[in-house]
């Protein structure tokens, strides 16, 4: 039989049985990745985007890369996962940057810092901006490769059991908070604490802490801190709009495929932008939940936010100052977000200050 006739009577799939053709689809490898979190499993948005990411992997791979999610002290303590990714203990983490502020303050730009910028102007920075080049080149030092994965936008600022009516109420404080916003606090007279979102309740009904911050009315109503503080502040100017990120070993990162690799981003994308988007729907309706329950909301004392941005400010400076890898994002960040505030300022802010005024 001639070649030509065989080629015809046989079709494509015939060929690439027989072997005389070259494979035109290339199998993918089966893969299975273990992603650790900082987040326990009860907090359906925060560690959901987890969920919503690994779900995305495998509907996108056919099955055939898979990520199997565990919630923080599974595999490692939940401000444990940095060092789990850069000693190849898990492929992948999922967490807020900040926490690992401690390591080197660096690591907050890529989550929050006080007085920052809004959930928008990060998810821009980052990827229109200079901020996800330059997070990444930071991250060469712990190996890893840095993924957006979720943002909460604007938070709220916290539980206390009392009230506070100047910038004096704050001193002596001892207050749950996450991340970099604890340096700015202790600036003014209060006394920060790190502690895992799956403690905070207990901590606060024995005592142990003044006041407590978590994210919003959502996750805040389920973990039940309106039982044991009643007073609810806001804004949480510590956290105007703070980016989860996808921690992945860079060594399992480089021996991905490209359509892996591929499918690793778009799967991130797809959680950062789903992550929002519930708590934006959620949170409305758990608030009047938490009003309706005896909850009492607040706004911070001007004068404590006066206060708090001017020791921001300062230890920003001071950071400039000591801290190479710190000065060089900084500055690339700062401009961005004096610029992004201009044009915020005349567009969303305008807008939203009418909406808000009107009775809907």
């Amino acid at each position: 039989m001639e070649r030509r006739s065989f080629i015809q009577g046989a079709g494509i799939a015939g060929v690439l049985a027989a072997g005389t053709a070259p494979a035109i689809v290339h199998a993918q490898a089966t893969i299975r990745w273990r992603l650790a979190s900082s987040f326990p499993k009860s907090l359906d948005t925060i560690f959901g985007a987890a969920e919503v990411f690994a779900k995305k992997v495998s509907d996108m791979s056919g099955g055939k890369f898979q990520v199997s999610v565990h919630a923080a002290g599974e595999l490692m303590p939940a401000f444990g996962v940095v060092d789990g990714v850069q000693g190849a203990s898990v492929e992948m983490a999922h967490t807020a940057p900040y926490y690992f502020f401690g390591k080197d303050p660096t690591f907050a730009l890529d989550c929050a810092i006080p007085f920052g910028l809004n959930s928008r102007q990060m998810t821009a920075w980052m990827w229109e901006g200079n901020g996800l080049k330059l997070m990444r080149d930071f991250y060469k030092n712990y190996n890893i490769v840095n993924f957006p994965m979720g943002n909460t936008g604007a938070q709220m600022g916290g539980w206390f059991r009392k009230e506070i009516k100047s910038l004096a109420d704050i001193k002596g404080l001892k207050m749950r908070i996450g991340g970099f916003g604890g340096k700015v606090l202790e600036r003014i007279g209060a006394v920060p604490q790190n502690i895992p979102g799956g403690e905070i309740y207990s901590a606060l009904e024995k005592g142990t802490i003044d006041a407590a911050e978590w994210v919003g009315p959502y996750d805040d109503l389920k973990l039940g801190f309106n039982k044991v503080a009643p007073n609810y502040y806001y804004p949480g100017w510590w956290e105007g709009g703070p980016q989860l990120t996808l921690f992945v070993n860079n060594k399992a990162y480089e021996g991905l495929s490209a359509e892996y690799k591929a499918i690793v981003e778009s799967a991130a994308a797809y959680a950062h932008i789903d992550m929002q988007a519930r708590y934006d729907a959620r949170n409305p309706a758990a608030l009047k939940t938490l009003v309706g329950q005896g909850t009492k909301l607040f706004r911070f004392p001007k004068d404590m936010m006066e206060g708090a941005f001017k020791a921001a400010m300062e230890v920003y400076a001071e950071l400039n100052a000591s801290n190479p890898a710190w000065k060089k994002i900084y500055e690339d960040y700062a401009a961005f977000r004096r610029d992004s505030n201009l044009w915020f300022r005349f567009t969303e802010a305008g807008f939203d200050d009418f909406m808000q005024s009107q009775k809907l």
